[in-house]
């Protein structure tokens, strides 16, 4: 069984999903997870946004539009009564969406629990045209509402799933249609607790529900289809011609991800690695490309640096306190002031007696700062940027540092850590810098980029079919 993942571009319109259509088609006993239509769930959250201040006219105005190009869109169903099917069942999601919002503009606000279930509808209705137009193209499928497979704890807007609950559940679901030569079909993003009320694993979380599937399903391969050629050496924003990483291990893969790479969500990994399960990223526009392959462990190549990932909105939290020195507890009673307050550290340094971290998420940062105020004075620097050099052969390279600080020399740096397993180093410098110190970088460690090219690598079904000419 291969679990497919097809991102927000992967079903943007009609002809990505005829495109998906073709993909999944020529795959042996696939399981297919969906993300919103490109641009729809940030459009819902303008939608809760608009509700909250009251916007009534605002929100409903988008709540037509989103039906209409849904609408649009399922014209991929060449079955007219699995169409009319379809457009029945969306009007429904977007009528209730309609009375939600109405609702919640007359209170005035809106709660972390109705943002996920006016945030759920994306998926909801993308899996449905996706299942219904598998059906109709000679592919028969089965929707799944997510709902009720996904079972997480009530942390709204980032709910943990409950693991032996959902396996379960998943395992209920989709053995049966698996069994009748059926495609299961679900969305990503989207669950529902214990008591069957709406969550979401928070953004990026179709990538986790892929994982989280394939790990339940035992999966031979979880496959992440989106609109570039793999996992790449460097940020192609910031970066003119990146090269494809062709094999990654899970660690390398768990940094970049964590560190910035937009390719795959921080948290896809987990579920993958906990059951050996490789992961592979492969653009649905170019289905016979190699992409990149993840596994537990690559094969061992020359150059130390695999990629190098990035991530601007970067603040610095510095904690001093005198009072540290000698003084056993400290960074326990620091740490957990992050913890109650559920934010990441990204970069930790420290010196005698003072202590500095890297977040990326300032939500809570007024109520952090308060909090360690009580033991230590706390000051903060905005605007910054995190570069993170990754490969298994950097622990081998002695001299990779200074190689890599030689490189951008003359760029002020902010901090510098390598962790403790010496897979990586990482530099924070200011924001403005990034450009000129990635690409410094990069030519550094990569040097002029491959282009793009047809590897015999690609999964075996999708070269075979385009030898026989299905594509």
């Amino acid at each position: 069984m291969i679990v497919m993942k097809f991102g927000g571009t992967s079903v943007k319109d009609r002809a990505a999903i005829e495109r998906l259509i073709a993909i999944v088609g020529r795959a042996p006993q696939p399981v297919v997870v969906v993300s919103a239509l490109s641009g729809v769930t940030d459009r819902l959250l303008g939608i809760a946004a608009e509700a909250a201040a009251g916007d009534i006219d605002a929100a409903r105005g988008n709540v037509k539009a989103l039906r209409e190009r849904h609408h649009t869109v399922a014209s991929v169903i060449t079955d007219d009564a699995l169409r009319k099917t379809v457009i029945a069942d969306l009007d429904k999601e977007f009528d209730e969406l309609d009375r939600i919002v109405g609702a919640l503009a007359v209170l005035g606000d809106v709660s972390p629990r109705w943002f996920d279930t006016i945030a759920a509808t994306g998926e909801l209705a993308s899996s449905r045209i996706v299942a219904a137009a598998l059906t109709a193209h000679g592919h028969p499928a089965a929707w799944v509402d997510s709902r009720t497979v996904i079972v997480t704890t009530d942390e709204f807007m980032a709910a943990p799933p409950i693991f032996d609950r959902t396996d379960t559940a998943l395992r209920a679901a989709i053995e049966p249609i698996i069994a009748k030569k059926r495609i299961p079909v679900l969305g990503g993003f989207v669950g529902a607790t214990e008591r069957g009320v709406t969550t979401t694993l928070g953004r990026g979380g179709s990538d986790y529900t892929g994982a989280i599937v394939g790990a339940a399903i035992g999966a031979d391969e979880i496959q992440i289809w989106t609109d570039v050629d793999g996992m790449l050496t460097a940020d192609p924003r910031v970066v003119d011609a990146p090269q494809v990483a062709p094999h990654l291990s899970f660690a390398e893969a768990s940094e970049l991800a964590y560190f910035g790479a937009k390719v795959l969500h921080p948290a896809t990994i987990q579920p993958a690695v906990a059951r050996d399960i490789p992961v592979r990223i492969l653009n649905s526009q170019r289905p016979a490309n190699a992409g990149t392959l993840i596994t537990a462990k690559r094969p061992t190549t020359d150059g130390a640096v695999t990629a190098i990932a990035s991530k601007t909105g970067v603040t610095v939290v510095s904690i001093t306190s005198t009072r540290m020195l000698m003084t056993h507890g400290f960074l326990r009673r620091l740490f957990e002031v992050f913890e109650r307050h559920k934010t990441a550290v990204d970069v930790v340094t420290t010196s005698e007696v003072s202590v500095s971290v890297t977040i990326d998420d300032r939500r809570r940062l007024p109520a952090i700062i308060e909090d360690l105020t009580e033991f230590a004075e706390v000051s903060t620097e905005n605007d910054l940027a995190l570069i993170c050099a990754v490969g298994d052969g950097i622990a081998a390279d002695r001299t990779f540092p200074v190689r890599l600080l030689s490189a951008i020399d003359g760029v002020p740096l902010r901090m510098v850590s390598q962790a403790a397993s010496r897979r990586n180093v990482t530099i924070v410098i200011a924001a403005s810098d990034l450009p000129t110190a990635l690409n410094r970088l990069h030519d550094r460690f990569f040097g002029e980029a491959a282009a793009p090219h047809v590897s015999s690598d690609a999964p075996a079904f999708y070269i075979s079919s385009l030898q026989r000419g299905n594509e």
